[in-house]
C-alpha cells in the first residue's frame, strides 16, 4: 500500500474572514462582537481564541475559528493524525495508544468517528458518483471479497485501465452474469468507456457482450491457467492408454504435439493464430463425453481447444487497439489487481474482518481515494470537518 497523506495545519492567529452568513439569510457584513477562549487539544496548541461575528442582516451570532481549529475538542491535525494511523495499519485501539504516548488523549469510539466520517467524505468511488467528468477509453474491472460478521462481502473494483487509476468500489450482491452486467453498465456509461479488461471469468465474458464493448482478457491469467492445464494434459497423455484417442483417430504423439503448439501460441499471442486454433479444435471435434463418467483426455482437448480458438478474439484484441491519443493497452488485468491489492487486501490483512459492510466500503473508498493522489498528496484537511 502506497499513500502519501498531507496533515492539516494548525495556525492560531490566521483565521479565514466569512464571505456568507452560515445561516443562509445571504448576508455578507459581520460585525465582531468579541473574542473568546476555547480549550483544545492538539499537539502544539491546548488553548485558541474564537471569534464572535454578528450577521448585520439577520443578527444571529457564529464562531470563527483559527485555522484547524472547529466547534469540536480536537483540533484537525489531531483527527488527522488518527485517521493516518489507521490507514497505515493499526487498529483502533492502537491508535489510541499511539496518540496517548504523543500527550494526545482520544478515544477509540472518536477515532472510529473520525476514519467513518472522513471516508464519507470521499469524492465519486461509487457506482452512482464517479469523478465528476472524467473518461478513459478503457475500464478495468475484477471482484474481490472481505470478511464481514463472520460472511464473505464480494466488492467490485473498477479502474481507469490505461492510467491505473481507481475509479469505483461497489458492493455486489452475487457474482453472476447479470449483476456483473447491472454492475458494469452505468460504470461503462458514465466514463464512456469502450473496452472492458478483466480476468478469464465466464460472467465478465457474458457482461462485456450484453453491455456491448471490446474485451481484452488478461493475458497472464490465460497463459497461466493454460499452461496448468496443458501440464495436466500432458501427464494424462505419457501415463497411461487413451483408448478416447484412438477412437477419433488421432495419435498420442500427435496430442502432444498439438498441446506444444498450443503452448507457444498463448505466449506469442498473435492475431492470426486463430485459424490454426480452429484446424486444432477440428482434429479432436467429434470426441465424446460419457454421462456420470470423468471426462476423456479426447474430450479435454476438444474442450481446451475449443475455449483458446474462441477466447482468441479477446485474448488478442490488445495487439490492434490504441485510444485517440496513441496510448495502447499492456494486454493484462495488472491495474485493477493493484488496486484491490493495494487499496483493499493491504489495509483488511492486518484485520480479523470488519464489522459493518459500510465499513469496509469506506475504508476501502478512503485508501483507494488516498492512493489517486500519490504524485501530489492528500490533503486530509479537505475531508475533515
Amino acid at each position: 500500500m502506497r499513500l502519501k497523506l498531507i496533515l492539516p495545519v494548525v495556525e492560531a492567529e490566521k483565521y479565514e474572514k466569512p464571505e456568507v452568513c452560515p445561516y443562509g439569510c445571504g448576508g455578507k457584513e459581520f460585525w465582531l462582537r468579541q473574542a473568546v477562549q476555547k480549550q483544545v487539544r492538539d499537539s502544539t496548541q491546548s488553548e485558541v481564541l474564537a471569534r464572535r461575528s454578528e450577521c448585520l442582516e439577520c443578527r444571529r451570532t457564529f464562531r470563527v475559528y483559527p485555522q484547524g481549529i472547529n466547534h469540536k475538542q480536537f483540533s484537525q491535525r489531531v483527527i488527522g493524525m488518527a485517521v493516518m494511523l489507521y490507514l497505515l495499519g493499526l487498529s483502533y485501539g492502537a491508535v489510541v495508544l499511539m496518540l496517548e504516548a504523543l500527550g494526545l488523549w482520544i478515544g477509540k469510539t472518536t477515532v472510529y468517528e473520525a476514519v467513518q466520517a472522513v471516508a464519507e467524505r470521499v469524492p465519486g468511488m461509487r457506482q452512482a458518483n464517479l469523478l465528476q467528468g472524467y473518461r478513459t477509453p478503457a475500464l478495468g474491472a475484477d471482484l474481490t471479497s472481505v470478511k464481514c460478521k463472520g460472511k464473505w462481502l464480494p466488492l467490485g473494483v473498477t479502474v481507469d485501465a490505461l492510467t491505473g487509476l481507481t475509479l469505483s468500489i461497489d458492493k455486489l450482491s452475487a457474482e453472476d452474469a447479470q449483476t456483473l452486467k447491472e454492475w458494469l453498465e452505468p460504470i461503462l456509461d458514465t466514463v464512456d468507456a469502450q473496452v472492458l479488461v478483466t480476468d478469464d471469468a465466464d460472467a465478465l465474458k457474458t457482461a462485456a457482450n450484453e453491455n456491448g464493448v471490446y474485451h481484452q482478457v488478461c493475458k497472464s491469467h490465460v497463459g497461466r491457467n493454460t499452461d496448468a492445464l496443458i501440464e495436466q494434459l500432458q501427464a494424462a497423455l505419457t501415463n497411461g492408454c487413451n483408448p478416447s484417442l484412438e477412437q477419433i483417430g488421432v495419435s498420442v504423439q500427435q496430442a502432444l504435439l498439438d498441446l506444444q503448439r498450443l503452448k507457444e501460441l498463448i505466449h506469442l499471442r498473435q492475431p492470426d493464430a486463430q485459424g490454426e486454433l480452429e484446424s486444432m479444435y477440428q482434429r479432436y471435434q467429434e470426441a465424446k463425453s460419457s454421462r456420470g463418467n470423468p471426462a476423456s483426455v479426447a474430450y479435454r482437448l476438444r474442450n481446451l481447444f475449443l475455449d483458446r480458438w474462441n477466447l482468441w478474439p479477446r485474448l488478442t484484441f490488445y495487439r490492434s487497439w490504441q485510444d485517440p491519443i496513441g496510448r495502447k493497452l499492456d494486454g493484462t488485468n495488472n491495474a485493477t489487481e493493484r488496486s484491490i491489492g493495494w487499496h483493499i487486501k493491504e489495509r483488511y490483512r492486518t484485520m480479523r474482518s470488519y464489522k459493518r459492510e459500510q465499513s469496509a466500503l469506506n475504508v476501502s473508498r478512503l485508501i483507494a481515494h488516498c492512493g489517486n493522489h500519490l504524485e501530489s498528496g492528500l490533503n486530509l484537511a479537505a475531508l475533515i470537518a
